[in-house]
């Protein structure tokens, strides 16, 4: 199970995904970049950013 959670990117934010794919879990956290962050977005650097940032379960 892979999992994140968005506060190690966006201080204060207590979001917390799990899947159990990586592209599930970059699916998830899309959705929530663009619901609670929408001053965000999803561009390839920060796709890294994220990734660098999953964790295994």
């Amino acid at each position: 199970m892979k999992t994140i959670t968005c506060g190690e990117l966006v201080p204060g934010c207590t979001y917390k995904a799990r899947a159990e794919t990586e592209a599930e879990l970059l699916q998830k956290v899309s959705e929530h970049v663009r619901t609670a962050h929408p001053g965000m977005e999803m561009t390839p650097k920060m796709v890294e950013k994220v990734k660098a940032k999953v964790h295994e379960e």
